[in-house]
């Protein structure tokens, strides 16, 4: 059973919680597997390079990025990028790809088998871009760049998103992060994001948010960011993914505060560890 995110997330109370949740998923596949290395293509593979990367770098939160998932699948079956593009709506390319039934299945084998892994120790998070990102990255697997999104879209994207949580949601999960894009303005977003935050309360994960919440941040358990949101009851994480490879002093942590990086693909091994030893200090 994985844990609850909630549950692990620190809180303004002065409640303790995770300290360091780290997005890595590049860098270890270049450290581990090399350049054009694919974890992806099995299970199993997916398990030894969790496994390796996890005990390497010791973050407090197990993430499967699911987008990374989504890309290698594509990457390797051409006759599913093809059609992609074969109808106009600006939803068709991430509706086909996320209804795939080989992806799902990859993505519930990988989800057991790393929460057999994990042992209840740490929460299991799902990443998936956020809906309005997920649209656009498709649409660019289709050929179709600078695609117009609208709020319908997106809430679309957001029901496309939901069916798959649902597919997988008998598995141990904790909690889901939507990545945005850092300077999403996020305002005109979050109503559109209702699907996925139902389905979230409705299996008790956690929701996490990579990105500007605007005007709704109550729709989510914890918001990370370089400047989070103040204030209330909500767990904040501080995107320190900009200034923590450069050797720049790091803002102290607040009640409630947790650490996030992303550890940039072409980093050196022992840059990372130096780093995230001031992570954890």
């Amino acid at each position: 059973m994985s844990p609850r995110l909630t549950d692990d997330l620190p809180r303004p109370s002065g409640v303790p919680g995770i300290r360091v949740w780290l997005k890595s998923s590049g860098y270890a596949r270049r450290l581990l597997l090399g350049e054009a290395g694919d974890p992806w293509e099995s299970a199993a593979g997916y398990l030894a390079f969790f496994n390796q990367a996890h005990g390497l770098l010791r973050p407090d939160v197990g993430v499967v990025d699911v987008g990374d998932l989504y890309r290698s699948w594509v990457a390797r079956h051409p006759a599913l990028k093809a059609e992609l593009g074969s109808k106009k709506r600006p939803t068709f390319p991430l509706k086909r790809m996320l209804e795939e039934e080989g992806p799902r299945k990859l993505l519930a084998e990988v989800v057991e088998a790393v929460a057999a892994s994990l042992r209840g120790q740490t929460p299991l998070v799902l990443a998936m871009p956020a809906p309005r990102r997920w649209l656009a990255e498709a649409a660019g697997l289709a050929g179709r760049d600078g695609l117009e999104i609208d709020a319908d879209a997106i809430e679309d994207a957001a029901m496309y998103m939901a069916d798959l949580a649902r597919a997988v949601s008998h598995l141990p999960i904790g909690g889901l992060l939507l990545e945005d894009e850092a300077d999403a303005a996020g305002d005109g977003d979050g109503a559109a994001y209702r699907t996925l935050v139902n389905v979230a309360r409705h299996y008790r994960w956690g929701l996490a948010l990579r990105g500007s919440p605007g005007r709704t941040a109550e729709d989510f358990d914890t918001v990370i960011s370089p400047a989070p949101p103040q204030g209330g009851d909500l767990a904040l994480g501080l995107d320190v993914s900009g200034s923590l490879w450069s050797g720049a002093p790091l803002a102290a942590l607040g009640a409630g505060q947790f650490y996030f990086a992303e550890i940039p693909v072409g980093t050196e091994p022992e840059a990372v560890l130096q780093n995230l030893a001031r992570l954890r200090a």
